[in-house]
């Protein structure tokens, strides 16, 4: 019904095909384990039968994970799915044949062309959630589509177990086929409005990589999203394995216990996705992954050097696993988010090829630490991952870092911002702030978060540590070069004229910047000098078509330990830091906070107007209007 409220289509569909499909993929593998060891008499050979059917559905994902993008561009999302859930039956035909025959590699031949075919569908799936839902459903299909997932997984695995020691063979072959039925007929009721992709990418797996690593560094930030995914699913392995014989050597468990144990890992991991995908919707949590990844570390480093029984053991792992679940959810949301239309299958497809190799190295991790400082290193090996990681991602994602930023100014300034409405616009922006103390370039970052600002930052502080420069490369900071330094060498033309072009350049590549006209703090009276400084001037003069001024008065820092009030010079930068810290972690709480004001104006035709002067009129004219209402000397 045109310019009509279309109502929101169901997930259940598409949820219940995801059930039954990885239900079915672990069913198969974990029933095929259990018949090759019964199949197999020489003790040597049962290894590598072992290996094989376990690397059977997983290599698949390695391999045809560009061959899924491919189709993705010649077929529906949807046609993909229908097709791959009519191929699950023959498979589950040979499968069947297999077992009667009892050929275990028949039957790890059936566990390979399942893991092909589940490889072929999976990006299509995932894509599918948010063809079904919409954008603003992403958080709830994607907690659905994982939480089934593991539930799937769990479901799968203990299904097999029972039915190994106490089904006859024509039940299991029925519950083979039963699921494949069953999928193939939900699969039928997806509803969705897709957009089929045109572009082609490389089919050749090392190819189609590097492909797709050039498309996911296009995303600003979006590599550390995938970094981070990787390490929960590179955790996940790890986990699995290790609780399977830790249970049993380590807490002395016999089978149904330890199962029982990654019952609760498993439920852990579901109830905490799902919880996240419904609160995700209503308050994104993307600036909560970093605490969910700590709390795993700690809770995993716990486990690991403390002597604790089974029950004990237990609980704290259904705690860890939910946490675990909370830091995934919101990642898996993001790339959502960030990726549309159909480029989100390719990355979905390179994202599978990542994660699966992550899981190959899990196993050779847990072997290694296993056999190097015993049953136990598993644990604390996860808890430093899960105690680093998250920081490296908070530190390497800008929506993130900028809102823990912003969490943690809260502690100690309670900021308004006046006139927010003239950065509603599509910019890009030149913004120009005043500088009254070293802490405002963070709070005016923090606050006006929402635009993707690119502060010009002297090209020293981009040598100044590895820390120091992945924050400024998340900011996307753009180096400015220091005449000074260049000025005895004979690239100081080439220097002056980057300085004179750098702006614009930055402007016109649709960027926004972030640009202080005076370059240093304000002196001791509390006024801006931006003196004879050209940065801004210039840019004003060659500002590209569309682009708004946006001019930004702060006031409220004066007389704070980060101004220059009582000083002669600009506070030192560690000390004060040290200090600060001591005050938010000791103080801040019964201290009043600190009243912080951006005042926000467009000055694009003032600021044109004020170009066609000389630089120095230029430069009083915004002194003036930083000004405004005199000094700022409240304290």
């Amino acid at each position: 019904m045109a310019g009509g409220h279309q109502a929101p289509r169901s997930f259940l569909p598409l949820f219940a095909t995801n059930l039954f499909g990885t239900v079915n993929d672990n069913f198969l593998k974990t029933l095929a384990s259990f018949a090759v060891i019964g199949w197999i008499e020489d003790p040597r050979l049962k290894p590598l039968y072992m290996g094989a059917t376990a690397a059977a559905l997983v290599l698949p994902y390695v391999l045809f994970s560009p061959l899924a993008d491919r189709l993705a561009t010649v077929f529906d999302k949807k046609t993909i799915v229908l097709l791959a859930k009519w191929a699950e039956l023959p498979i589950m035909a040979l499968a069947i044949a297999g077992f009667r025959a009892q050929s275990a590699w028949t039957v790890v031949a059936a566990v390979l062309l399942m893991g092909l075919q589940s490889s072929l569908y999976s990006p299509a799936k995932y894509a599918l959630v948010r063809d079904v839902g919409g954008a603003d459903r992403i958080s709830t299909g994607m907690g659905g589509m994982e939480g089934i997932a593991f539930g799937g997984v769990l479901a799968g695995t203990i299904a097999a177990s029972v039915a190994s020691d106490r089904a006859p063979p024509p039940v299991q072959w029925a519950l083979l086929a039963g699921f494949a039925l069953a999928g193939l007929a939900a699969s039928h009721f997806i509803r969705a409005d897709e957009v089929r992709g045109t572009e082609r990418r490389a089919v050749d797996p090392l190819r189609f990589f590097g492909e797709s690593v050039r498309i996911v560094r296009g995303y600003p930030g979006l590599m550390a999203v995938v970094m981070a995914l990787c390490v929960f699913w590179w955790g996940a392995a790890m986990l699995q394995m290790g609780l399977l014989v830790y249970g049993r050597e380590g807490l002395d468990l016999d089978a149904t216990r330890t199962g029982l144990m990654l019952c609760a890992a498993a439920v852990g991991i579901v109830a905490g996705q799902v919880l996240a995908g419904l609160a995700d919707k209503r308050r994104p949590l993307l600036a909560f992954v970093p605490a969910a990844g700590w709390l795993a570390g700690v809770l995993l480093l716990a486990l690991g050097f403390l002597p604790v029984g089974p029950g004990a053991f237990t609980a704290l792992l259904a705690v860890l696993s939910f946490s675990l679940g909370f830091f995934k959810l919101p990642l898996d949301a993001e790339i959502q988010r960030v990726v549309k239309g159909p480029r989100l299958n390719t990355v979905l497809a390179w994202f599978n090829q990542v994660t699966f190799l992550f899981m190959f190295a899990a196993s050779a991790c847990y072997a290694a630490l296993s056999w190097a400082f015993g049953l136990g290193a598993f644990l604390w090996a996860m808890g430093v991952a899960f105690v680093a990681v998250p920081a490296l991602f908070a530190l390497a994602y800008r929506p993130v870092l900028l809102s823990l930023g912003a969490r943690a100014l809260a502690g100690r300034y309670e900021v308004a911002v006046e006139g927010a409405a003239c950065l509603d616009g599509p910019g890009p922006y030149l913004v120009l702030p005043n500088h009254p103390a070293m802490v405002d370039p963070m709070i005016v970052a923090t606050a006006l978060r929402r635009v993707p600002l690119r502060p010009l930052v002297d090209e020293r502080f981009f040598r100044a540590g590895l820390l120091t420069r992945l924050v400024l490369h998340t900011l996307r900071a753009v180096p400015v070069p220091d005449l000074a330094a260049h000025a005895a060498s004979r690239d100081r033309a080439g220097a002056a004229h980057a300085l004179e072009t750098l702006v614009p350049g930055a402007l016109a590549s649709g960027g926004s910047i972030l640009l202080y006209p005076a370059g240093h703090i304000q002196t001791a009276d509390g006024l801006d000098a931006i003196g004879n400084r050209r940065l801004a001037w210039t840019a004003c003069r060659t500002l590209p078509p569309g682009t708004r001024v946006i001019a930004v008065r702060t006031t409220g820092l004066w007389g704070s330990i980060w101004s220059r009030a009582g000083r002669t010079a600009s506070p030192p930068f560690v000390p004060t830091l040290l200090k600060s810290v001591f005050l938010w972690l000791f103080a801040a709480p019964f201290m009043r906070r600190r009243r912080v004001v951006l005042h926000l104006e467009d000055i694009t035709d003032r600021a044109a107007d004020w170009a066609a002067l000389p630089r120095p009129e230029f430069n009083r004219n915004l002194e003036s209007w930083y000004a405004g209402n005199g000094p700022d000397r409240a304290g």
